[in-house]
């Protein structure tokens, strides 16, 4: 079913930043979550599934954050206030926000055809 309505919940994106490097950072993903816990959550997710290949110094910040800084995240989120969790493996530090928003519903579509070039924007995969 459409959502109508404006609907408070929280923007989360993962960048990641070469520290040796010129250039900034680069956007990795990015997430829509419509409750705190969701939020924390897809962070608490990305962290452990790379926790492993992360240094002893990065996996030990992942950890630590996992055991006690996602409380006072949640805490803050709660709060409807902008959270940052970060980790630095080598020399890339990895970072991700979550920020509360209001998502604004999409323009209704419903008996408009998409324009015959829409199969030409279809998504590639890096390989």
């Amino acid at each position: 079913m459409p959502v109508t309505t404006p609907r408070w919940g929280f923007w989360c994106e993962c960048w990641t930043e070469g520290l040796t490097e010129q250039r900034g950072p680069t956007l990795l993903a990015s997430f829509d979550a419509y409750s705190a816990p969701q939020a924390d959550r897809w962070v608490a997710v990305a962290l452990r599934a790379i926790s492993p290949a992360l240094d002893a110094d990065a996996s030990d910040e992942a950890w630590e954050w996992l055991y006690e800084g996602r409380i006072e995240t949640r805490r803050a989120l709660l709060r409807a206030e902008p959270c940052t969790v970060s980790v630095t493996h080598a020399d890339t530090r990895i970072t991700w926000t979550i920020r509360p928003v209001l998502f604004l519903p999409l323009a209704h579509r419903h008996g408009i055809e998409l324009p015959r070039e829409q199969n030409d924007f279809a998504p590639r995969w890096a390989e």
